[in-house]
């Protein structure tokens, strides 16, 4: 386990629990070995350090690549910061370039790892659930492992969007859903559809948001 995940785990894990006392439901669904792909909906940047004080394993979370490639100082800081929490490059230029978060996310989970996704993209502006990426499904398929959906509420009250300090006093629940078990499955373009579009809506359940099925729009910059 990264080494500064293993400190969070026994310091700013126990922290964040006291603050914000986030309600958990269903942690039984999720292995307490063996690789699984957690997916879930994405509120707020708190989706990933709440769900990471909550869940007693470490999680690879899969992140965007200006945390990897911001130049200068500040760039240097977030490179170091993600390489020692174990997180995932994921670069979104498509092509060979997109597939290196695949390359480092199989491995990890064939060695038993979590690996955490969020299958909208990008945080979704309105609070809708927006149509999820394939990419959940054919991870999943690769290492032969898993998806557990996840759904996070009043995380985006703790920490809205734009915002650096988190808030005291909103309340959050986390809740785990049963596994979908892709054993069998195919790769083609209408099994990893189904797969996802199957997860998405476990997601919907956990969390009751609206759904949009469309792919959520891009951060504006």
């Amino acid at each position: 386990m990264p080494w500064l995940y293993t400190i969070g785990m026994y310091t700013a894990g126990p922290a964040i629990r006291l603050a914000f006392r986030p309600r958990v439901e269903g942690l039984e669904n999720v292995p307490r070995t063996g690789g699984a792909v957690l997916a879930s909906n994405h509120l707020s940047v708190a989706d990933e350090w709440m769900m990471g004080a909550v869940v007693p394993r470490h999680i690879a979370f899969w992140a965007k690549d200006e945390y990897f490639n911001t130049p200068g100082l500040k760039g240097w800081f977030y490179r170091a910061l993600m390489n020692s929490l174990g997180a995932i490059e994921v670069r979104r230029e498509g092509g060979r370039a997109a597939l290196t978060a695949f390359d480092a996310a199989i491995p990890a989970l064939r060695a038993g790892d979590l690996v955490g996704v969020f299958p909208e993209g990008t945080r979704s502006p309105d609070g809708r659930l927006y149509r999820g990426r394939t990419g959940i499904a054919r991870l999943a398929l690769l290492a032969d492992v898993p998806i557990i959906p996840v759904g996070c509420i009043g995380t985006d009250a703790v920490q809205p969007i734009g915002t650096v300090i988190p808030r005291l006093g909103p309340k959050v629940t986390i809740k785990f859903g049963e596994p979908v078990d892709v054993t069998g499955r195919t790769m083609d373009s209408s099994s990893l559809r189904a797969i996802t579009d199957e997860v998405m809506s476990r997601i919907q359940k956990l969390t009751g948001q609206e759904y949009v099925g469309r792919y959520a729009p891009p951060k504006k910059q």
